[in-house]
């Protein structure tokens, strides 16, 4: 597969940055990529950049444990080459996200009552294969039934009891909207009241689209599009606990979790690149695009909030999402807990992006 057009060669001295950032910190997150790779390929994105053509830095990797940040420099320098990822509409976009840390019951108390809720027996994969005439082509998840099956119920519907009884309640919350964005950002650790510390982190779906509570706000004239962080969407339902269920019911996804363990207090949740997501250094990008495992410098000099100083640092791509699309679209893992979230909620910010491609890739190739 030929790399796309949309890829140009650049220069290590065309990255604004290069030489001022911590490699090592991005070594450790692709190293943990190198040790997953032989256990489950990555599928190589349309873009062209072949998972194949990793393996001499994914070998390099796992002998090195901890280089020095000239070394790591070094390797990426050495085995890579910088390509300009063309936007869409003439600027990529960078977004955040982290891991929620809330207090959880693992029964339902009075303070408790909010579930997060396992993967239900009935809850079916769907694809052309098995999709019935006029289901709508979107929907990945069904429910099955004694005849073809249908849509699965949808988040109001769970949430006014479709599930109940069916004894899939993993842990319990206090607060509806903490469940909430705990299903959008797809993980969260749990400060379990008798002690524990736990995890859970997204087995499947609903199906329906997503449709985020903050356009559902501007739209209706409740907070301006430009001030629609997640630090506002929670202060207005603070706000307005009497219309929690009208906004959020309208997001008709649900999802659901299994439980995992908490290995590395410093890590993230194993994502769907299937390593732990580093703080910081962990992106998750667009799948059927790029190759999990590229790593992705990323130039996004108006964004402030990690460091207070530019942003440019390499990253490493090992996770996606359904609001992740497009060729120069990105969505940086902040890490755990409240002081992380303050971080990716407000990242929102214009952004140039670099794939680093394997230079085995280029022998041949005209530019």
């Amino acid at each position: 597969m030929p790399l796309s057009p949309i890829l140009s060669e650049k220069s290590f001295d065309d990255l604004p940055g290069w030489r001022g950032d911590d490699h090592t910190a991005a070594f450790a997150a692709f190293r943990r990529s190198a040790f997953q790779a032989p256990i489950k390929p990555y599928r190589t994105g349309s873009l062209g950049v072949d998972f194949n053509a990793f393996a001499d830095a994914y070998a390099e990797a796992r002998a090195v444990s901890a280089p020095g940040r000239s070394e790591a420099r070094s390797f990426f320098e050495r085995h890579f080459v910088p390509m300009l990822v063309k936007a869409e509409n003439g600027s990529g976009l960078v977004t955040g996200f982290y891991e929620p840390e809330v207090e959880a019951s693992p029964v339902r108390t009075g303070r408790f009552t909010v579930p997060l809720l396992s993967r239900p027996s009935d809850l079916i994969d769907v694809d052309d294969g098995n999709r019935p005439a006029g289901m709508d082509a979107y929907l990945a998840f069904a429910r099955r039934t004694d005849g073809v099956p249908v849509e699965y119920f949808d988040r109001g519907e769970i949430e006014r009891g479709a599930l109940a009884g069916k004894n899939l309640e993993i842990a319990w919350l206090a607060e509806k909207v903490d469940a909430f964005f705990i299903h959008v950002q797809g993980a969260a650790r749990l400060k379990m009241t008798d002690g524990r510390l736990a995890r859970v982190t997204y087995a499947a779906k609903s199906g329906q689209r997503f449709t985020g509570p903050g356009k559902i706000l501007s739209d209706l004239g409740e907070i301006p599009l430009e001030k629609v962080t997640m630090q506002s969407i929670r202060a207005w339902f603070k706000a307005h606990p009497d219309r929690v269920d009208e906004i959020l019911w309208q997001n008709r996804s649900y999802i659901f979790f299994r439980e995992a363990a908490v290995d590395d207090a410093a890590l993230g949740p194993i994502a769907a690149a299937k390593v732990p997501l580093t703080p910081g250094r962990s992106v998750a990008v667009d799948r059927l695009l790029h190759t999990f495992g590229t790593p992705f410098y990323i130039d996004a000099p108006t964004l402030t909030a990690f460091d207070e100083k530019p942003f440019r640092r390499l990253m490493i791509a090992q996770d996606t999402g359904s609001a992740i699309t497009g060729p120069a679209r990105g969505d940086l893992f902040a890490g755990s807990g409240g002081a992380a979230g303050e971080i990716a909620g407000v990242v929102r910010n214009a952004a140039d992006f670099y794939a680093l491609v394997p230079r085995a890739l280029l022998h041949g190739a005209t530019r």
